[in-house]
């Protein structure tokens, strides 16, 4: 709600949508405010109920700023707006706004009715208070004091919603005129003014024609039903007309699948009982043609989940008509377990119906998202396509040819298990080679020239075994040109690991590795390291380590035990020899 209220700023405001027409008058660009409007608050994701908050604000501000105020807080006094009243074109957008509430709470509940079938009664009435509003409008429009584009833009825009009830009505006849004169006042605006309205003009045009071609085609007209087909080829009639179509196309499949009875596959017939199954293979190749007819990529991504939609719920009828037929063969005890039964080959029938669309799909992805790689980056800012994605699109393609080739009923089929071992082999040369051009990318030279020659190897191998399947390569992807584009390759990856050279090749891979050496260890090497500039940088090794030194020398005086000396004896003092008898004359004092 507060992203609403902000971008509410954004919608022109009415002094911007006055018109200096040379008759004068007030002017509303109709159809340019509900279509800025609508894609700002809401209908650019489908989300009515959003946009449905965005009109009632806008009215309730409209109201005020008007001081158009319908009684107080206590009591509704109801107000019309007159044709005196029109002063301001405001006054218009009111009306506007109140046609616009109610036309998006009508297709609220439409969305709502799907699982609740009773909203459709008020959903029919919130479709007939739009289109009397959108009366009201056209009434106001009428005064001389309103410009003549604007007079023509609201009978339009009443002759829409009044389609629309019609149309919801399943009154086909006046749902076809009312559609048919919007869309002739809005040709006519188309032609008479700026481009930048044109292109407004005519997006309601193509939106309007699923609609009158569904009417004339329930009317009586059969040529309508091609014209709806080619439309949703082309990806027209979304919403609420795609859903219509796709009722009418399963309406006639119905209606043909009482003639089918039987379908033939690998050589077997089956019979089909299950009217679902019947009315999918009735349209599967319709939807196969489809495809191949589709305009766009977008459009071809439609169609195939619609076909694997389809034939999920398909498969799932069959499968539960199984569970049942396993019950009543284990109370019969029927003896001939080993042959399988034709419920269970023709779920195998759709089961290979299934896997091969979804490798028809990612193929397709896969050819898109190469020619995507091929062109130049315009905006670098924004993440291209890589390598990686083709490899995972692969992947899911070899996945499913190995279901291929496990469905029951055809493990003896040798014919069968050849082509599918022959289109393993093509995507996993494929598979392959876009591996090896991820390793180019981190270049990895030497396993990028190995995954190369396994990819020649692939596709060698299916040149031999493609001789006795003729047939089986029409529709797979040309190994001739993947062998001359790997063959370039090589010669391009070969020229770009010589042209890599120990510096260039190194620096990067240094920048990632942790070395612990200092600076002052490795001054010879340049090496761009980040952590010198950083708070602790490894210049020196702290503390340094023991290292061996010399010693202080250690001097002994050898020549001493070789010196003779001279005799001292006559320097030397002689004391007389006292014994005992002097040691007591000493004690006593007698010989002092």
């Amino acid at each position: 709600m507060a992203a609403d209220r902000q971008n509410e700023a954004k919608v022109p405001t009415l002094d911007e949508n006055k018109e200096n027409l040379p008759d004068g008058g007030l002017g509303l660009e109709i159809l340019q405010i509900i279509k800025e409007s609508q894609q700002q608050h809401g209908l650019r994701h489908g989300d009515y109920q959003r946009y449905r908050g965005y009109c009632s604000r806008r009215l309730r501000r409209l109201r005020k700023t008007l001081g158009f105020k319908m009684g107080n807080r206590h009591k509704f006094v109801g107000k019309k707006i007159t044709v005196e009243m029109l002063s301001d074109s405001r006054y218009l957008l009111l009306v506007l706004m109140e046609a616009e509430r109610a036309w998006s709470y009508a297709m609220q509940l439409k969305q709502e009715a799907n699982t609740e079938p009773r909203k459709r009664f008020h959903l029919l009435a919130r479709l007939r208070k739009a289109a009397k509003h959108s009366e009201k409008l056209e009434k106001l429009c009428e005064s001389p004091r309103v410009d003549a584009k604007t007079k023509l833009e609201a009978q339009a825009y009443t002759a829409y919603l009044t389609g629309m009830v019609e149309f919801e009505l399943q009154e086909w006849k006046r749902a076809m005129e009312a559609f048919n004169k919007c869309k002739t006042i809005y040709e006519k605006l188309a032609s008479a003014f700026t481009e930048e309205l044109a292109v407004l003009y005519r997006q309601r045009v193509d939106e309007i024609s699923p609609n009158i071609r569904y009417c004339a085609y329930n009317i009586g007209d059969q040529n309508a039903i091609n014209d709806l087909m080619q439309m949703r080829l082309t990806g027209g009639g979304g919403g609420m007309m795609a859903e219509k179509l796709e009722a009418l196309i399963t309406q006639a499949r119905t209606k043909q699948a009482a003639t089918m009875s039987e379908v033939e596959w690998r050589g077997r017939t089956v019979p089909v009982k299950i009217d679902k199954a019947r009315i999918f293979l009735l349209g599967l190749a319709d939807n196969e043609a489809a495809i191949a007819q589709a305009s766009n990529e977008e459009t071809k991504e439609h169609l195939y989940e619609t076909l694997l939609a389809e034939c999920r719920d398909t498969i799932q009828a069959v499968r539960e008509e199984l569970k049942a037929e396993a019950k009543q063969r284990e109370r019969s005890s029927d003896s001939d377990s080993g042959k399988v039964s034709n419920m269970q080959f023709l779920h195998s029938y759709l089961t290979y119906i299934k896997l091969c669309t979804l490798v028809k799909r990612n193929e397709s992805m896969a050819h898109t998202l190469q020619a995507k790689l091929k062109e130049p980056e315009a905006d670098e800012t924004k993440r291209g396509p890589r390598p990686q994605d083709l490899i995972r699109l692969y992947d899911i393609i070899l996945q499913s040819l190995a279901e291929l080739s496990t469905l029951q009923g055809l493990e003896d089929d040798h014919t069968f298990q050849k082509e599918v071992s022959l289109k393993t082999l093509v995507y996993k040369a494929y598979r392959c080679f876009f591996i090896a051009q991820s390793y180019v990318l981190v270049k990895k030279w030497s396993e990028a020239l190995v995954l190369y020659e396994r990819v020649l190897k692939y596709a060698k191998e299916v040149q031999s075994k493609a001789k006795s399947l003729n047939n089986s390569l029409k529709d797979l992807p040309d190994v001739q040109e993947l062998i001359a584009e790997v063959s370039a390759e090589k010669y391009s990856l070969q020229a770009a690991a010589i042209l890599d050279t120990d510096d260039t090749a190194e620096v990067p891979a240094q920048q990632q590795v942790k070395d612990n050496t200092p600076l002052c260890d490795r001054l010879e090497t340049f090496r761009l390291d980040t952590t010198l500039v950083g708070k602790h940088p490894n210049l020196v090794q702290f503390p340094p380590d023991f290292q061996p030194i010399p010693c202080k020398p250690l001097f002994f005086d050898l020549a001493l035990n070789h010196v003779a000396f001279p005799p001292l004896d006559d320097k030397v003092e002689q004391k007389g020899k006292g014994g005992l008898t002097g040691y007591i004359k000493g004690i006593f004092g007698f010989g002092s």
